[in-house]
């Protein structure tokens, strides 16, 4: 599992804190929500492709995300050739 460290100002925190109840809880939502998006997404255009190219599709989640990058399905952002949302 890994941690993801985020640092803001005094100034961002107080104003986290004015919409959050635990900001901590919610930095970890909003990081946990986007990455299970993303996979989702990852897992279909795996699937488009496994169909497409007839190859036997992995299974499970982790296994998809896994061959997704083996097979170049997907690949890290800083070596896409267009800016993730």
């Amino acid at each position: 599992m890994a941690t993801i460290t985020v640092t803001i100002t005094d100034t961002e925190l107080k104003g986290l804190e004015a919409v959050a109840i635990d900001t901590q809880e919610w930095a970890n939502n909003a990081v946990q929500n986007r990455a299970r998006k993303s996979v989702a997404t990852i897992c279909a255009t795996l699937l488009q492709h496994c169909n497409e190219n007839e190859i036997a599709m992995a299974v499970g989640q982790d296994a998809q995300v896994i061959q997704a990058y083996a097979l170049g399905v997907t690949t890290r952002a800083e070596n896409a050739d267009f800016t993730p949302e």
